[in-house]
């Protein structure tokens, strides 16, 4: 099996989309997106042009992964979660030329309802507690919850 696509789903061309991965229904993915072999995209999941992600991820429902941001390998993005890309955003000034990278490293957890500024790196295998608002870099292994979010504990 190449890939599932749901009959609501819209994909753009080109994307690259591994095998096993299912796109689940009112998902949209933008072109030149890059998704890796048996990831999970939920009901109602918009992938941003040029976005990359890895092997065996799971976005549940309801989340949009802009243009800028990169999940690596192994990433769980829980429902409702929201990264943006710009830091400022105003409806009056374009500022897609100014859209600042999100990088998700492998094995990352991000709890439900979080928001995820965007120029952080959240660490391998850290876990985003939910609710929470990721305003500094995550460091890898690292449980993190709160508004702003804080260090509470390294796990394993």
């Amino acid at each position: 099996m190449k890939y599932f696509k749901h009959e609501t789903a819209f994909i753009d061309e080109p994307v690259s989309i591994g095998c096993n991965t299912k796109v689940w229904h009112f998902s949209h993915i933008s072109a030149h997106a890059k998704i890796g072999k048996n990831v999970i995209i939920g009901q109602n999941v918009f992938i941003g042009k040029g976005v990359a992600i890895g092997d065996n991820c799971k976005i549940q429902n309801n989340v949009s992964v802009y243009e800028g941001v990169t999940l690596e390998n192994d990433v769980f993005v829980g429902p409702s979660v929201v990264f943006t890309n710009v830091n400022i955003p105003r409806a009056n000034i374009e500022q897609k030329d100014k859209f600042i990278k999100t990088l998700v490293k492998k094995g990352a957890s991000i709890g439900a309802n979080s928001t995820i500024v965007c120029g952080n790196i959240l660490g391998e295998n850290c876990f985003i507690g939910a609710g929470s608002l990721i305003t500094k870099d995550v460091k890898d292994n690292s449980l993190s919850y709160g508004l702003p979010a804080r260090h509470v504990r390294i796990i394993k």
